[in-house]
């Protein structure tokens, strides 16, 4: 069974940095995908970050330049580095797993519980 687990978010200090971590298990390999994503109350859950299945990177404008997703696939962990961080970057953040698109029909996509970031002074 897949399983996502988020950790590392907490209250942190205009213009300071955080890591989020991403612990996965299940069927998940090296053909998935991962994302970052983040919501506010009220709001539609946005994209952050995305792994692609060519290697790189997808970021929103938004985080360009302050965020870096990484993996470690040997730890089973996707993580997110968050510098120069803002009060409006504020939000539950969530990981997501993306099955191959030949597969998704049949394995889907699968969401952790989230992780909250609060940045303020």
């Amino acid at each position: 069974q897949v399983q996502l687990v988020e950790s590392g978010g907490g209250l942190v200090q205009p213009g300071g940095s955080l890591r989020l971590s991403c612990a996965y298990s299940g069927n998940i390999n090296s053909f998935w995908t991962m994302g970052w994503y983040r919501q506010v109350p009220g709001k539609q859950r946005e994209l952050v970050a995305a792994t692609t299945e060519g290697g790189s990177a997808n970021y929103a404008d938004s985080v360009r330049g302050r965020f870096t997703i990484s993996r470690a696939s040997a730890k089973n962990t996707v993580y997110l580095q968050m510098n120069s961080l803002k009060p409006e970057d504020t939000a539950v953040y969530y990981c997501k797993a993306n099955s191959p698109l030949w597969a998704r029909a049949s394995l889907g996509s699968y969401w952790g519980q989230g992780t909250q970031v609060t940045v303020s002074s």
